[in-house]
């Protein structure tokens, strides 16, 4: 157990103390919030009750704030609740002494001073919108002279009570009767998130991949979790983004450290609401302004394919615009890719050597090499992937496949409204080995359509989309022409 800190001992009053009691315990969200839940020793008479608390982050949403009796035997409320975050630091310290003489350290001794005006940035009162900060350097008045900055290192006269070296919980609390309790203290703060990513090894031939996934923590929040129970929570949660956004400290997120289960299930996963919610089996401490990494999934064997895709034409955004105009025009759907995109594809399944909730996050892919070394081959982010679904990762352009795509035919008649045009598409294979290409067109002029000549059969993916699956030899052109006839 801790002891009271020194801030929390100063502002207490006589009829009550806090303290905090046990590890905390978070769910943090993958999406810069988390919500802590701590257990607070308190010492409270009959009545009103002054506390103060400052064993929480810096960016804590004030109005979140729960503090309750989990046995329910006291009967507790929050009369009054006061969220202080005016801590003590220079700038702050400069501005409160304003008007005031305080000491200055020098090379040459110490002198006393005046302070004028404290300088930096901040708001005059009143003033609530617009460029009514106040800015420049210091003014400190020396002997009757006024000088532009500070003169020394400012030496401030000792803490008084209305000075605070965190933020703090002050608190009145109504309770109906003389007791010390472990109450239970819950709120959300930001300042804490996590992110999943994974490492994918594929052997120097083959198609079987071992996979480890990441979870990386970040903390900061402006405060220390000792030994905290961590639980994650994967999904988009609705939340309401606070007014204010945290900043971080100039060393802040420089600390990268590694943490991994020494054997066994580093995390462990369950369905939540509409969520899925990973707990850490061992408790962490989690340090300001620190990057930890844990392992959560590692699968080997896992059953994989590479998927040729070759995309000639997407309709660019701004085209629904005038479109019944549009649509009708020859210079639509003209070659605009020539890349073919590999992509790498696997079953998420307990058969597979996975079969967990993947959430959304980075995965990297390495390929080994003749001599045994690990070669980066791309990466992609993967949206959250729930069990027995199919992730497919796109991870670069091919070098040794070629495409070309070209409109050999176009005609169109507005007055009985339809449309002919015919495509060629051109893909050629330099690999030692046949490659099969997915190519897929969007027939995207109108919803009415009907192909009426094709040199190979297609698979229709959805209403504007078809897809044919042409085999290529090694050192084989293979062509796919088709006709397509739209009526409106």
């Amino acid at each position: 157990m801790r002891q009271c800190r020194f801030v929390v001992c100063l502002l207490l009053s006589a009829t009550g103390w806090a303290q905090q009691s046990s590890a905390p315990s978070l769910t943090i969200y993958n999406q810069d919030f988390a919500v802590v839940r701590d257990s607070v020793r308190l010492q409270l008479n009959s009545g009103v009750n002054q506390v103060s608390y400052d064993d929480i982050t810096s960016y804590v949403e004030p109005d979140s704030v729960v503090l309750r009796d989990p046995a329910g035997r006291v009967n507790l409320s929050i009369l009054e609740q006061n969220y202080r975050t005016d801590v003590a630091s220079q700038q702050n310290l400069l501005r409160a002494y304003e008007g005031k003489e305080i000491q200055f350290q020098t090379p040459s001794g110490i002198v006393s001073g005046k302070i004028i005006r404290a300088g930096g940035t901040g708001y005059a009162p009143g003033c609530y919108g617009g460029n009514c900060g106040y800015a420049g350097e210091a003014i400190v008045e020396i002997d009757g002279k006024i000088q532009f900055g500070l003169p020394g290192t400012p030496v401030f006269p000792a803490l008084q009570n209305e000075a605070f070296l965190k933020p703090a919980l002050n608190w009145l609390l109504q309770s109906d009767r003389k007791t010390q309790m472990n109450a239970e203290l819950s709120y959300i703060t930001s300042g804490l998130t996590w992110e999943a990513s994974y490492n994918v090894v594929a052997p120097e031939n083959g198609d079987l991949l071992d996979l480890v996934g990441w979870i990386t923590l970040q903390n900061h929040s402006g405060h220390t979790f000792e030994s905290a129970r961590l639980q994650l929570m994967a999904g988009e949660v609705n939340k309401i983004a606070p007014a204010r956004e945290y900043m971080r400290t100039a060393n802040g997120g420089n600390d990268l450290s590694y943490s991994a289960a020494a054997g066994g299930v580093a995390a462990t996963e369950k369905s939540f609401d509409e969520y899925h919610l990973y707990t850490l089996q061992r408790p962490s401490t989690l340090e300001n302004g620190e990057t930890k990494q844990v392992e959560f999934l590692r699968g080997t064997g896992v059953a994989s394919k590479r998927v040729f895709v070759y995309e000639g034409y997407l309709l660019p955004a701004n085209m629904h615009n005038n479109w019944e105009y549009q649509f009708q025009q020859p210079t639509i759907g003209l070659t605009s890719n020539k890349q073919i995109y590999i992509m790498r594809e696997f079953r998420n399944s307990q058969a597979n050597h996975l079969g967990i909730p993947l959430p959304k996050g980075r995965m990297r892919f390495y390929r080994r090499d003749s001599d045994g070394s690990l070669q980066f081959v791309g990466e992609n982010v993967i949206s959250h992937t729930p069990k027995d679904e199919t992730v497919r990762v796109y991870t670069g352009n091919a070098f040794d496949i070629t495409a070309e795509r070209t409109r050999s035919d176009f005609k169109v008649d507005s007055g009985q409204r339809w449309i002919d045009e015919t495509y060629q598409i051109k893909l050629r294979n330099h690999k030692k080995e046949p490659v099969q290409v997915n190519v897929v067109e969007h027939l995207y002029r109108c919803d009415d359509w009907a192909i009426t000549a094709k040199s190979t059969d297609y698979v229709k993916k959805d209403s504007h989309t078809v897809e044919f699956t042409p085999t290529v030899q090694p050192d084989e052109e293979v062509v796919v022409t088709y006709s397509v006839h739209y009526t409106w």
